[in-house]
Parts: C-alpha cells; structure tokens; sequence
C-alpha cells in the first residue's frame, strides 16, 4: 500500500492528489490519500480529506511507501517509525502555498540529513516508486535524535563536578 497525505494546509495540493490517482488507474498496488483541501476527486484510491492522527500512524506503519507534502510534520512522523518517506514540496508556482519555502527547507533537509527523498517535479514519482527499494536501501532511516548524546555528555560534566 502506498499511503500519501497532503497536510491540513488549507491550499489544494491537487497536483500530487491527481498524479497518484491517476497512477493507481495502472497499477495494482493500492493507493490511499489524505486529501485535506485539494479540490480533486480521485476515482481510483482510497481518500479522506483529514484523518484522525491514530489513523494516521497506522496507514504509514501498514504503508509499503509514504509520500508527504513538504511540512516537517508530514515527514518526520513516519521518520520516527523508520520509514523513509517521499516528500513533494508544495510550490508556489501552482498556487499551493504563499511561497516555496517547502521546496528548500526540504532540499536541505535531504543533503543534510540524507533521510528524506525529495520529489519536486510529481512526473518523477513513477520512477521513484518503481525503484524505491533500490533508492532507500543505501539512506538513513528514522530520526537522528541528540537527546542520547546530550543526556550522556550532561551526565559526565555532573560526575566531573561531584568528584
């Protein structure tokens, strides 16, 4: 199952919506989307405009593949359950959001933290599911959490004081 969510943003997102349907009219793996605002009916998928967070959680834990518009919140929850998600910044140009911040917040969080694949253009989402294994078996999966490191730090610096 390939599970994609476009946030709550209040934007339509159709051009992802759209692709995937129309994707799923040619393939057999099934498709479910969060929709949220886009104004575009799929026919071939599964879809609810917004989801319950618990629903959520579980369609990216069942989903084989999971594809995010570009808000942080998006992505980094299946980040956090080890999936690597697929991520396509919503963009000005086609009227989805007031600026491209997506679009670069997300290029830099795929250089910096290679963790995330990055979709700009929806034409090439084909390919990226078609290669998906091969794509992800070489990247990082899930967050990279500082806390660990700061806590064990914190503890030596209290042990060095309390000697």
């Amino acid at each position: 199952m390939i599970f994609v969510t476009v946030g709550t943003h209040e934007q339509p997102f159709n051009r992802l919506v759209e692709y995937m349907d129309k994707w799923a009219s040619n393939h057999d793996e099934q498709v479910v989307i969060q929709t949220g605002f886009s104004t575009y009916v799929p026919m071939n998928c599964q879809w609810k405009k917004i989801l319950p967070y618990q629903e959520m959680v579980k369609n990216v834990g069942d989903a084989r593949i999971v594809i995010t518009h570009g808000g942080p919140s998006s992505f980094i929850m299946p980040l956090q359950i080890g999936k690597v998600p697929i991520v396509v910044p919503r963009k000005l140009e086609y009227n989805e959001h007031v600026n491209d911040h997506q679009v670069e917040f997300c290029k830099k969080v795929a250089k910096r933290m290679s963790n995330i694949i990055v979709a700009e253009d929806v034409s090439s989402l084909g390919d990226m599911i078609e290669h998906f294994s091969d794509i992800v078996s070489g990247m990082k999966t899930g967050m990279i959490s500082n806390n660990a490191m700061f806590c064990s730090k914190f503890e030596n610096i209290v042990d060095e004081l309390m000697r």
